[in-house]
Parts: C-alpha cells; structure tokens; sequence
C-alpha cells in the first residue's frame, strides 16, 4: 500500500520495524550485497575504489550520488555476456548522462531512449544512433523527426496516433523507420501497482485482448515507409523471478505466431522488455544475469517450439539492474531527535542534507531504503531509526526503518545503497533545493560526471 503523504505508518507499543529487518550485532557492519563491489569500510570509515567517504564530501558536498564506474561497467558487461545471441539496451530512464551513455558504448550494448531530452544526451555523447532504440507513449512530431533525421535504430510504437505520424515524417524525410510494437499482454508483476505496466488498465502498448495489437500490426505492415522488426513487452519493475516473463512470453509468442498465420508476415525480433530487480535491503534477493538468461530463453525456446515458429532474435532492457546497485548517495546528518509515542514507545528521527528531492521513491512508492553510518565507527548500541529529509513535508523519508548506532549526531556521515536508479533521474528542485552532483570514481580516482546546481541556476530559469 502506499504511504500517507502526512507520513508513514506511527509506531506501536512493541513495534520492531518490519518483520524482514533484524537487529544487527554490529551496526557498523556492511551488507555487501547492497552495495557497489568496490565498497568496503576501513576503521569506520566507508570507501568506494580507494577513495573514503570523508574525502568525497570535503570535495564535493552532501548529498552527492557516487557511482563506482567499474561496477557499472561489470553489471553491464554481466548482461551481455549471459545474453551473448540478444540485443541488451541500457534503459536510460534508470539513469542517464553523457558518461554513462558512454560507458554502455564502451561495454558493446545498446541504448533505450524515450524522450527526445534523453535522445539529446546519447547524441552528446556520440552514441552510434543505430544502437538506439526509442519509446514513450506520446512521441511528439519533432521527437520523432530528430530521431528519424539522426537514424536511431528501432522506434517502439505506442499508439494509432504515432502511426499516423511516422507516416507523415518517413514520406517528408524519404527514409523507413524499423519499429516495434509495445503489446500489453495482461500480466501484472507482483510488484508495486504504480510501476507494474503490463496489465490491461494502464497507458502503455496495444491489449492483446481487445485486439488492438493484431490491428496494430495491419495498420504499420500497410505503411511503406514502416518496416515492422518485432513486437514489445514489458511487464513491470523490480521483479526478481521469471514467473511473469513466463506467462507474458507465452502470450506475446502467441500473436507473434498468430501474425505470422494471419499476415504471413514473419516477424524477425523480439523484445521482452527489462524490470529485473535489485537489493535494497536485505530482504531483496534479486537473480544474477545469467540465471534470468537461462530462465528466460528457456522459456521462449519451449514456447516457439510448441507453436511451431521460429525463435526470433531477441531484445531486453536492463537499466536499474546496471545503474541501482553501483551508486550510493551520501548525506551529512543535521538534526538527531527521539519522538515519544503512545505505549512508552520512542522514535528516532535522522535528518539530513537531502531528501525527497534527491529520492522521491520512499515517497512515491512506499520504496524501503538501507543506510549505515559513513565517517566513523560507533561502539554505542543499535536503535531503530528513521532518516528523513530537510524538506517541509511530513512524508520526506529517505529510510523508512534502519537500525543506527544511538550515538549518531550533527557533522556524521550516512550512506544509502542502491541509489543509482530512478534517484538523480526523478530528483527535482522542491522547496528550491539545488539537484545534487553525481560524482564518478574509479581506481582511487573520483570525477564529477554531473555537477551540482546552485542557486543561480535555479534564478536564471526565474525571468521575473
């Protein structure tokens, strides 16, 4: 259920946070599979590829989003590698900037795009076009005329409208378009309401069950200036077992074979979309790359057997699986204070230098969060703890229910894992609050690969 915008759920007489979460035996202590491989902790002190967490916020301020480059890379290397025969696209919407965009070049995959704001920045950084594939639900004309001018690879079509459009703009330009078309094949992902996206009630792709994808199909294949390449599915976000695939992929092979008997068209790709999860706290257990590749071509191999059609070359879309686990984001804590509530019981509240301008999940998915302590070690017990933000809003929550030393204060240090995604990429300016820097280390190294706004950035949008 989501959270109250007025805040999460009080304490009761007794409440021990959640049931997943366990009291550690040392609070200093990392849980290292939530965080980068690089991270470790040296008499205290947190440090990602030789540089200290101390020295990066003397450096660089608080909050800072840091992202150890070599994890990014091996994540995505992992990705390619146990899909060696398919198309692997880093989906951009996790996390994008021209680094990045250029780290994916580097590592051999291919880039999802789905606005013409993230288009700019792959071309910035001179991302070969014919890697890119771009979606979204409602391009715009002069979207999908820059995409079609500078030659990306794939358009995934999302509607009658686009159709429409691209049949205007491929005759105005003389070029073809290579298209997908998103197919809503009526899964739900056990996952959060709001990021599961294949159910039928939802914005995205043609249903199979009203039959708009099979007219989908006749209205492009009846267009000259469209070559249809496959068809798409996605099916949600954070989900950590191929059950979901499992179905979706037997339903979208069904009108793929079903388009081949209909239009004796055979369509030579498809995509199964990305949402492969990640561990945010310790009661994540996400599947490695190569167990889902084994899990997933399975499934399709037996399924095109079955139906008697060839197995067509496929696609898929990791983009918080690359990008969430390799960055943390660093804070300096403000204010410590303990709340008295009914039955005796007590809440710490940690307040920091961010919040839900820099992390709007908490607030908008009721998403948990882990953190530990960055710039010292503490010999004081482990309390219950909740950190919030500095924003005027009851529900700006970083960490729901973490377990800190009792002693922190004022001038400390926190880390929270598995930021990488959907953080900086859903940050905003409330209450006017600069959007922190991204700063990249690699190899004892640390570099802004995104820089922090200041305040004149946010007047010089003000005209007055």
């Amino acid at each position: 259920m989501r959270s109250h915008e007025a805040g999460a759920v009080h304490a009761r007489a007794g409440d021990r946070g959640p049931t997943w979460l366990r009291t550690p035996e040392d609070p200093n202590e990392l849980v290292s599979h939530l965080w980068a491989s690089s991270v470790s902790k040296v008499d205290g002190v947190l440090t990602v590829a030789g540089e200290s967490a101390i020295d990066l916020a003397e450096e660089f301020g608080t909050p800072t989003y840091v992202v150890d480059e070599d994890d990014f890379r091996r994540r995505a290397r992992a990705f390619k590698e146990a899909f060696p025969a398919a198309d692997v696209y880093y989906a951009g919407k996790a996390f994008l900037c021209v680094a990045t965009a250029r780290w994916v070049a580097d590592e051999g995959l291919s880039l999802d795009v789905c606005t013409g704001g993230e288009l700019a920045v792959a071309l910035k950084a001179e991302f070969p076009a014919a890697r890119i594939g771009m979606h979204g639900n409602n391009k715009s004309v002069a979207e999908l005329r820059r995409a079609l001018e500078v030659g990306v690879g794939r358009i995934i079509i999302d509607s009658v409208e686009e159709i429409a459009r691209l049949r205007e703009l491929t005759a105005e330009l003389g070029v073809t378009a290579s298209v997908l078309i998103r197919v809503t094949v009526g899964v739900e992902a056990h996952t959060h309401e709001y990021i599961s996206t294949s159910h039928e009630d939802q914005k995205f792709g043609f249903s199979i069950a009203g039959g708009d994808a099979l007219d989908a199909v006749r209205r492009v294949l009846a267009e000259p200036g469209l070559e249809l390449r496959g068809l798409h599915s996605h099916i949600g976000s954070q989900i950590f077992v191929t059950d979901g695939f499992d179905v979706a992929a037997r339903r979208i092979l069904g009108v793929h074979a079903e388009v081949e008997k209909v239009f004796g068209v055979v369509l030579p790709e498809l995509d199964l979309g990305g949402g492969f999860g990640i561990a945010y706290t310790t009661q994540d257990d996400p599947s490695t790359p190569a167990d889902l590749a084994s899990g997933m071509l399975k499934i399709v191999n037996d399924e095109c057997a079955a139906l008697g059609v060839r197995v067509p070359h496929l696609s898929i879309e990791p983009g918080r699986a690359i990008a969430g686990p390799s960055t943390f984001t660093l804070y300096e804590v403000g204010t410590t204070k303990s709340v008295s509530l009914d039955g005796g019981v007590f809440r710490r509240y940690v307040s920091v230098d961010g919040g839900m301008s820099d992390n709007i999940r908490p607030a908008l998915y009721g998403a948990d969060y882990s953190c530990t302590l960055a710039s010292r070690t503490s010999d004081a017990p482990a309390v219950l703890s909740r950190v919030v933000g500095k924003h005027c809003e009851s529900g700006d929550i970083v960490v729901k229910d973490e377990f800190l030393p009792d002693d922190v204060a004022a001038g400390d240090l926190l880390a929270v894992p598995g930021t990488g995604a959907y953080c900086r990429s859903l940050a905003s300016n409330y209450n006017h609050v600069p959007r922190a820097a991204v700063v990249a280390v690699r190899e004892g190294e640390a570099r802004v690969i995104v820089r922090r706004e200041t305040e004149d950035d946010l007047l010089a949008l003000d005209i007055g």
